[in-house]
C-alpha cells in the first residue's frame, strides 16, 4: 500500500485527511503516533521534523505531505475518487479552500486555545486570552449561522473539503462554547455532519481516546 497516514485518532486537524480518505474508500495504512511515547515520538519525528500531525507518506511517489488543506489537496490532485471534495469549478474551489481556511483559523484555533489552556498548570493558565478564544468563537458561530441558512453544505450542492474541515472544528467547539439556542442554523449544520458516514467513522475510531479530552473544564 502506497499511502501511510501519521495521526493520533484525538486530534481534530487529523480528522480532515482522514474523512478525504473515507469519502473516497482511498485505501492507507493507517500508524497512530504517541508523542508520549518515546520510541513513537523519534519514528514520527523522522517523518515529520516539526512533531506535527497529521503527515502524509506516499512511497510510491517518494513524497511526504504536511499539513492536513495539503494533505486534501495531494490526494484530490494524485488519488481521486469519485467524490470532488474540491471542485474543478475554479470559483467554487477558491470558495471551498476559504471556507476551509475560515474554520481552521476561527473554529480550529480558538477552540484549541481553549483546550490547551484546560491542560496547563493552574497557575499557568490565561483567562483572558481563553475569553477572547471564546468571543472568536461566538463571532464565528453568528457568521456560520447567517452563511447556512437555507444551505446544506458550506459551499455548493455536494459535500467538499470546506464540510471536512467544519466537521471536527464544530464538533470540537461545542464541546468549550456550547451552541446554545442562539444558532440553530449551525446546529443543524453540526448534526448533518454528524449523519455523514465518512465523519461518524472518525468518530467512532475516536472514542476510546475521548476519556482523554478535557470536558467542562476537567
Amino acid at each position: 500500500m502506497s499511502l501511510t497516514l501519521h495521526f493520533h485518532p484525538l486530534a481534530s486537524f487529523c480528522w480532515k485527511p482522514l474523512i478525504a480518505f473515507y469519502e473516497n474508500d482511498t485505501p492507507f495504512t493507517p500508524v497512530i503516533v504517541d508523542l508520549g511515547d518515546a520510541q513513537s515520538r523519534a519514528a514520527f519525528l523522522k517523518v515529520s521534523p516539526t512533531g506535527k500531525m497529521p503527515a502524509l507518506r506516499d512511497d510510491a511517489r517518494d513524497r511526504t505531505v504536511l499539513e492536513s488543506t495539503i494533505v486534501i489537496e495531494y490526494l484530490a490532485a494524485y488519488y481521486p475518487g469519485p467524490v470532488e471534495l474540491i471542485p474543478a469549478d475554479i470559483d467554487l474551489a477558491i470558495k471551498v479552500r476559504q471556507a476551509d481556511r475560515f474554520y481552521d483559523f476561527y473554529v480550529q484555533q480558538p477552540m484549541q486555545k481553549i483546550v490547551g489552556d484546560r491542560l496547563r498548570p493552574k497557575d499557568k493558565t490565561d483567562p483572558f486570552g481563553v475569553e477572547q478564544a471564546r468571543e472568536q468563537l461566538r463571532n464565528s458561530y453568528a457568521i456560520i449561522e447567517k452563511e447556512m441558512q437555507g444551505k446544506t453544505w458550506a459551499v455548493g450542492e455536494t459535500f467538499s473539503m470546506a464540510d471536512g474541515a467544519a466537521s471536527p472544528a464544530l464538533f470540537y467547539a461545542n464541546k468549550v462554547e456550547p451552541f446554545g439556542d442562539k444558532f440553530p442554523a449551525v446546529k443543524r449544520y453540526h448534526d448533518r455532519l454528524l449523519e455523514r458516514p465518512s465523519f461518524a467513522r472518525v468518530i467512532e475510531e475516536a472514542q476510546p481516546y475521548f476519556k482523554l479530552f478535557p470536558y467542562n473544564n476537567g
